[in-house]
């Protein structure tokens, strides 16, 4: 099972949702991310959020459209994707892709990139990728990982999101490392390429957010 959760960022950096569909796919739309998919013709089998962003006639479609629509206040002590990401996790699908999560404020875009460290704080194995029309984004663990050749997202870029990041090793990559150590706010791996159709990439301590893109 995949679960897709749709949040309502600016509708330029979606891609198409069809290109993510499939029979084992979960679709969950957040307050005006239900909107979109309606839009797209895909039926979201539950919403979340307190739905401040989309008007009254909107909230009655969604009303309509979904049988399980989770309302929220606006004053909570979660955001809608945080409440949507944790009922994803409970039902421990084999992965998770998060939508419309990047562009427009900062601060949401940062809480949303942090919230890709949840599986690895609860000791969890599930796989999340928060995915825009330019981006690719998700976060690893110390271990030893192969990253597939991607035309269209190029660059492989790797963030520590710790305080740094040991061992840092990169195979079959335009510029390779060997066990090297890098800092918070190195820019060290920034638009690295794949010089065969597989690499890898390992370390020993700290977490990366790994952030495949295109111009």
């Amino acid at each position: 099972m995949i679960i897709n959760l749709v949040a309502g960022g600016p509708a330029n950096l979606i891609p198409d949702f069809h290109s993510y569909d499939g029979r084992n796919v979960i679709w969950i739309g957040i307050d005006r991310g239900v909107s979109y998919l309606l839009k797209a013709g895909i039926k979201s089998s539950a919403a979340f959020g307190d739905f401040d962003s989309v008007s009254e006639a909107e909230l009655s479609e969604i009303e309509e459209a979904v049988l399980d629509v989770n309302k929220f206040k606006p004053e909570k002590d979660e955001t809608d994707m945080e409440l949507a990401l944790n009922w994803a996790l409970e039902q421990k699908p084999e992965s998770i892709k998060v939508f419309g999560a990047t562009g427009g404020r900062l601060d949401h875009l940062m809480a949303n990139i942090q919230l890709l460290l949840k599986p690895l704080q609860d000791g969890s194995s599930i796989h999340i990728e928060m995915i825009d029309t330019k981006n690719i984004l998700y976060v690893k663990g110390p271990g030893t990982y192969s990253v597939s050749k991607m035309d269209e997202f190029k660059y492989i870029s790797f963030l520590p999101v710790t305080p740094a990041v040991s061992g840092l090793t990169l195979e079959n990559f335009k510029y390779p490392l060997n066990d090297c150590h890098i800092p918070m706010g190195s820019t060290l791996c920034i638009s690295n390429e794949l010089i065969r159709g597989h690499g890898n990439f390992s370390f020993s301590e700290g977490i990366l957010l790994v952030v495949r893109s295109k111009d």
